[in-house]
């Protein structure tokens, strides 16, 4: 993925009004990102953990949504299967939910999958992040597959919040 500006990343929300993407938290280490290990740019807001945030390049162009999620707790951690990366990681993985982009949205229809709860699935999959004993199952497929298909969900869930 290209390295964004913060501009672009406001820019790119597809769900959310501009006055909300102009709110919203960014991270502020966005020079410091690993922008070559990354498939997309996720983050946790510091100041309200149940949002979360997730920018791609769709055709060179960013794409962004604004996520709901749970707050997590000692008792809610999830060892499930992330729908974007394939991986159960030890953090668990979180009901991600976005409110779908246009008329849809002003309806109040929303999208959901599960996402790793750290919203680190392109370091999981190039093993730059240890996602914990057993987390990620035996695949054939080589790691430029395993990218293009975590590319591929992550075009997929994005299409459908903007559908």
């Amino acid at each position: 993925m290209k390295p964004l500006t913060e501009q672009e990343i406001r820019a790119a929300f597809v769900n959310c009004t501009k006055g909300e993407a102009k709110r919203l938290s960014v991270p502020r280490d966005l020079a410091a990102k690993p922008w070559d290990d990354l498939d997309y740019l996720g983050w946790r807001d510091p100041q309200a953990y149940d949002r979360a945030y997730l920018v791609t390049l769709l055709d060179d162009r960013p794409r962004a949504v604004a996520l709901r999620c749970p707050t997590p707790a000692s008792w809610q951690t999830q060892r499930g299967m992330c729908s974007l990366c394939l991986t159960s990681p030890a953090d668990g993985v979180s009901l991600m939910v976005a409110p779908k982009a246009g008329k849809a949205r002003q309806q109040g229809n929303s999208v959901g999958t599960y996402i790793c709860s750290d919203l680190a699935c392109s370091l999981y999959v190039r093993g730059k992040k240890d996602a914990g004993a057993g987390a990620r199952l035996h695949e054939s497929l080589t790691l430029e597959e395993k990218i293009e298909r975590t590319t591929a969900n992550v075009a997929a869930f994005l299409a459908k919040v903007t559908a």
